[in-house]
């Protein structure tokens, strides 16, 4: 396209020329469409075990089977095979975008059986698979394992972090370029992390701003599109200068968030109150049951008596109120709460009575 054929030089002249604002990079706010990972899944044999290895079943059985007869062994019908030392596993693994055949890529690896551990264990030959069922990596490795487990004679036993777990740094070679549309069409598209308008208008305005009018166009809340060119190397360059132009990035929506189990409060900046007042004061109630032995003398007559002696106990705390005038911010309340000494729990039971009298411009959320 002609529009673009200086277009990196261009960007890269005008980059300099824009003012350095204490903002977000478009690379930190969204991701370009296309450009992700691909999960990966496989099932294999994790062999060299000490005995904490899979006890007999029958997947198991047929796994292990099927692993020697690829080695020319045939295993008679008649016999059990012993695979203590064995456990099948699942195998998975992340492929980045770009991953070209021969680079490498982390693996996990989980025990699926009654294998007790797979410390010490050696991870064979393993068809790592896409979503569409193509082999796009091979695994095999010794395992690294940060979970223990020790058990006794008696049945007791110690258990640290998670033995049926591991992982093999660098365990997968890749064999198949995962295909992509970034070289494709006239257009790419930046997604936001976070969806909102304002952040989708800024970022268009920003990228018009540098390489002009009409250039960049918000479809969603969420994606940007962006006129590129269709050079490979043009493309990679515009990029370059695009996703480290910075954006003002909109500010959060104005929440309240309470998790009732731990007793913790976020109040996000921008809550806002209406007017309210508020009174605190707390009702505490002791009882306290005291036994006492009542005793005849040596030559008087009775028997010996056990009474109860309740003390009760009444203590009022001063109730306090206070008032909050309309558009109070975050440090009023903060301030206003820390003067009446309001505990976590009261604070929660005083924000739902402020959101249930319509006294909170924003919105609660209670998990």
């Amino acid at each position: 396209m002609t529009k673009f054929r200086h277009l990196t030089a261009i960007a890269l002249g005008l980059s300099l020329l824009l003012p350095q604002a204490q903002a977000a990079r478009i690379k930190d706010l969204a991701s370009v469409q296309g450009v992700r990972t691909n999960q990966l899944i496989g099932y294999g044999l994790v062999v060299g075990l000490p005995g904490t290895g899979e006890k007999n079943n029958a997947f198991s059985e047929q796994t292990f089977r099927t692993m020697l007869n690829n080695f020319g062994i045939k295993v008679p019908d008649s016999l059990k095979p012993k695979i203590k030392d064995v456990a099948p596993v699942a195998v998975h693994a992340e492929l980045p975008p770009f991953s070209k055949p021969g680079q490498t890529v982390d693996v996990t690896v989980s025990a699926i059986g009654e294998a007790k551990s797979l410390r010490g264990g050696t991870l064979l030959q393993t068809f790592l698979k896409g979503v569409d069922g193509r082999v796009y990596a091979l695994a095999q490795g010794s395992l690294v394992v940060g979970g223990l487990g020790a058990e006794g004679a008696d049945g007791s036993k110690v258990v640290i972090n998670t033995p049926t777990v591991g992982r093999i740094a660098n365990g997968a070679t890749v064999e198949r370029e995962v295909p992509n549309a970034f070289g494709q069409g006239d257009t790419i598209t930046f997604n936001l992390n976070r969806a909102d308008f304002t952040t989708a208008k800024r970022l268009t305005d920003v990228i018009n701003g540098l390489v002009g009018p009409d250039t960049a166009r918000a479809l969603d809340a969420t994606s940007v599109e962006v006129y590129a060119p269709r050079d490979p190397a043009q493309r990679v360059s515009y990029l370059a200068t695009l996703e480290n132009l910075e954006v003002d990035p909109a500010d959060e929506a104005a929440k309240i968030i309470v998790n009732s189990r731990t007793g913790t409060i976020v109040i996000g900046n921008q809550v806002r109150l209406r007017p309210a007042a508020i009174t605190h004061g707390g009702l505490t109630v002791t009882i306290s049951e005291q036994q006492q032995v009542s005793q005849p003398n040596a030559l008087a007559g009775g028997n010996t008596a056990v009474t109860n002696n309740s003390n009760i106990n009444v203590q009022q705390q001063d109730s306090r109120m206070f008032k909050l005038d309309t558009g109070n911010t975050l440090d009023d309340l903060v301030r206003a709460v820390n003067q009446v000494g309001v505990a976590p729990g009261d604070l929660m039971a005083i924000l739902e009575a402020l959101q249930q009298a319509g006294a909170i411009q924003g919105q609660l959320v209670i998990i």
